[in-house]
């Protein structure tokens, strides 16, 4: 299959997000008037689809769905079911970090698929390090792109993402991309060629940043698969996660 036919996979959590809207943030242990409700799909690797969809490159999820509109306890991803995964449709995976251990097996296979095939043809790995859980930090020296979250920069002591990036590029696999977002502080990386750093790109008004983090790594894999650097990647992912600040959920956001 042709490199540009291939479609990019994100593997993770779908999820109902109820949405209530207020007029300010509420005071603790006090009544507030909700002055609407929506429901929407959610879910880090649900929502990153729904971005590389809009900005136009063929994409596909894999996670547990419900038949219902809502549902309790839907497992995770086995390695079992991805084994039934066929890998040539795919130019890059992405994994949100759940259940590390698993996943790290379902980063094994692609390993092993990527080393029969021609370098064209070979899958780019991704993985997102959102919550501060141990478990979770297994996954650095797995993926050819990393993402971790300001919230786990923080946990881990760091004040900054420039210094979260250079100070844990020693737990990525040599040649990787190190990626961490700071909202209004933009998002930096760390590379084989070291720091790249871009602003932020604040909408006129702050609307909706539900996602937010999700958009700009959808934006990020989509510029990288497209054959962009990492400089031009870092800088559109800041874009559209700066768009999508600025509007309801995602309709517009390109």
């Amino acid at each position: 299959m042709a490199t540009q036919e291939r479609k990019i996979l994100c593997v993770g959590l779908v999820c109902l997000d109820i949405i209530n809207v207020v007029d300010c943030f509420p005071v603790e242990d006090t009544d507030t008037r909700c002055l609407s409700q929506r429901w929407q799909r959610g879910g880090n690797a649900s929502n990153s689809c729904t971005v590389l969809a809009l900005l136009g490159t063929p994409c596909a999820f894999m996670g547990s769905l419900a038949p219902g509109r809502v549902a309790e306890n839907l497992p995770d991803v086995t390695i079992e079911d991805f084994k039934k995964v066929d890998l040539s449709q795919f130019k890059l995976i992405h994994w949100e970090g759940r259940n590390a251990s698993e996943q790290i097996g379902m980063i094994q296979r692609v390993v092993q698929y990527n080393a029969t095939v021609p370098a064209e043809c070979r899958i780019t790995i991704s993985v997102e390090i959102e919550k501060p859980r141990q478990d979770l930090f297994s996954l650095f020296g797995h993926g050819d792109v990393v993402f971790v979250s300001k919230d786990v920069a923080g946990h881990l002591g760091y004040k900054s993402a420039p210094e979260a990036v250079k100070k844990l590029y020693s737990l990525v696999k040599p040649g990787a991309y190190l990626i961490c977002a700071w909202a209004e502080k933009g998002a930096d990386a760390w590379g084989p060629n070291g720091a790249v750093h871009s602003d932020a790109f604040p909408p006129e008004n702050l609307v909706d940043t539900l996602g937010a983090g999700d958009t700009f790594n959808a934006a990020v894999l989509f510029s990288l698969s497209t054959g962009k650097c990492i400089q031009e990647a870092l800088t559109f992912g800041c874009q559209i996660a700066g768009k999508k600040c600025g509007i309801l959920g995602y309709d517009g956001i390109v």
